[in-house]
């Protein structure tokens, strides 16, 4: 039993039981196909040694935001059909969030998931910040316990906040800085250097005094960038020079127009920075390649327009020489090792964007608190 929730093994013999089990099959499907099936093959460890246990195996998952209701548009069909290549012998309920029970975490909903079940396991960690009836609900009333993903990602991310290699360098990145402004005050508690790109860049430099044109910038953020560069600006690195998109131009479409340019910290009127220079690239890969642990969350730019893809491969090809511990938070970042071909080069690729920030953050989520108190772990 590791960080206080039952794992596995913990669970009463499972041969000739039921076992609902919690996956996040949230693939991206297009046109009726998955375009990556990540998520369902990384649940098939738990899911094959429950069936090889004995166990009649349902799961269950979300998939996209139906809004508590049926839409044909986001059933699990076409997971229900990749998981039965895979592991044939596991039921998958339909999508958990068509019945508003699911996002409520409603009493009556949860009583109708565990009906008929004996155990229950979770291992969907990109849930598990959620506390949806299907995260939390179950392990009210029946023996629960982590799948493998689960676990492995609390021991890989509880083990960057408490006993990470050094130097440790976190590098995160992504839009807006509200949205990580507590995970970047968690990781200058632990890291030994933090690089910052992407779109939330460009409050730090308003709060440095910098114009930023046209660029993404949170002025109600400007104060807390301001405070984190006083109090820790010698552990923060920023982009010294930016790829900026000119009055005209389009993103994601070259054809428009607009002048691409690279230019330093103070960006004009009409511009919008939308990656890290090349100065910031190497820079930042100098750093990383002297890491013995780095956590990568966001892109440094806006990598799906070719025209700002630079700083984000780069990085990438930094973290995947890296020859310490390399651990990418899930999202976009998960997005962009794959996109330029080296996910297989990174020690632990997150299954869950909001989840890993979050435990990152604060160190628990709903998902694990509510394994605590399962009835077996508190035998």
């Amino acid at each position: 039993m590791k960080f206080g929730v039952p794992e596995l093994e913990d669970l009463p013999s499972l041969d000739g039981a039921r076992v609902l089990v919690r996956v996040d099959f949230n693939v991206p499907i297009n046109n009726g196909v998955i375009t990556d099936d990540l998520r369902i093959r990384a649940a098939v460890p738990t899911l094959q040694w429950l069936v090889d246990s004995g166990a009649t195996v349902t799961a269950c998952t979300h998939l996209g935001r139906p809004k508590g209701t049926p839409d044909p548009a986001f059933s699990v069909e076409p997971v229900r059909v990749r998981l039965a290549e895979l592991v044939p012998e596991v039921e998958l309920l339909e999508n958990l969030r068509f019945d508003p029970g699911e996002t409520a975490d409603d009493p009556a909903f949860v009583a109708r998931l565990v009906e008929g079940q004996d155990a229950y396991v979770n291992d969907a960690f990109g849930a598990s910040h959620r506390s949806h009836a299907s995260i939390v609900g179950p392990p009210r009333t029946l023996p629960s316990a982590a799948g493998f993903l689960l676990a492995k990602e609390v021991e890989v991310l509880l083990g960057l906040r408490a006993q990470p290699r050094r130097p440790f360098v976190a590098i995160t990145g992504g839009s807006k800085v509200s949205d990580k402004l507590g995970v970047l005050e968690a990781l200058l508690g632990v890291a030994d250097r933090v690089l910052v790109g992407g779109g939330m860049c460009f409050t730090f430099f308003s709060a440095m005094g910098h114009p930023v044109g046209a660029s993404l910038c949170e002025p109600d953020q400007v104060e807390a960038c301001a405070a984190l560069l006083a109090e820790h600006g010698d552990r923060l690195l920023l982009p010294e020079d930016v790829v900026a998109l000119g009055p005209g131009g389009v993103i994601g479409d070259p054809s428009a127009g607009g002048e691409v340019r690279t230019m330093g910290r103070s960006i004009p009127d009409g511009w919008m920075g939308l990656d890290i220079g090349p100065g910031s690239a190497a820079a930042f890969s100098d750093v990383i390649s002297e890491a013995r642990t780095v956590l990568w969350n966001g892109p440094m730019g806006v990598f799906e327009d070719p025209r700002f893809s630079a700083g984000t491969r780069v990085v990438a090809e930094a973290v995947a020489a890296c020859s310490g511990t390399t651990v990418i938070g899930g999202g976009d970042s998960a997005a962009a090792v794959a996109q330029f071909d080296l996910a297989d080069q990174i020690d632990h690729i997150s299954t869950g964007g909001g989840a890993s920030l979050e435990l990152i953050e604060q160190g628990d989520l709903p998902g694990l608190d509510a394994l605590r108190s399962a009835p077996n772990a508190r035998d």
